[in-house]
């Protein structure tokens, strides 16, 4: 089992509908459905019983911690994201609660989860943050792609 956040958005629902494509393993898929999220996106897995849809926002360290207990995921995989550099110039606060303040709550949720481990699950577990040019910057043409060194170099001041 996987969680994945922000799963109704289109990067987050494009990697669902691969997921389940390419693997029996179930998703529960935890998004506010907030502008970005749109349900339609999954239409084609409403019925799948290997998806698990669940609304909510990342910041509600109780909902997640309810998620991480009941599912014991072996990997959460976070899409769950304000973005549009446009918005958050004009509603930069959005940004930092969801991106920011969110992102942490989140992060400590997987802690104490990932904390209560042992073993195999303990190493073999995995936290992913996904993102876009707004959070990590654009690559030319020519640009070697990003690693997990890259610096951050956002587009936006949010």
């Amino acid at each position: 089992m996987i969680l994945v956040t922000g799963g109704a958005g289109f990067i987050g629902a494009n990697f669902i509908l691969e997921w389940l494509r390419q693997n029996d393993e179930p998703a529960v898929n935890l998004d506010k459905l907030t502008y970005a999220g749109n349900l339609a996106n999954l239409d084609s897995v409403s019925q799948d019983p290997r998806h698990v849809f669940v609304q909510g926002d990342i910041g509600d360290r109780q909902l997640v911690d309810r998620l991480l207990a009941r599912y014991q995921p072996r990997a959460v995989i976070n899409f769950a994201a304000e973005s549009h550099v446009d918005r958050s110039i004009h509603g930069p606060g959005e940004f930092v609660q969801t991106n920011v303040v969110g992102t942490f709550n989140l992060l400590e949720s997987v802690r104490g989860y990932w904390n209560k481990l042992e073993g195999d699950e303990k190493s073999s577990f995995r936290f992913l943050h996904v993102s876009t040019d707004e959070v990590y910057g654009s690559l030319g043409r020519d640009d070697p792609a990003f690693t997990e060194t890259t610096p951050y170099a956002p587009n936006s001041p949010y």
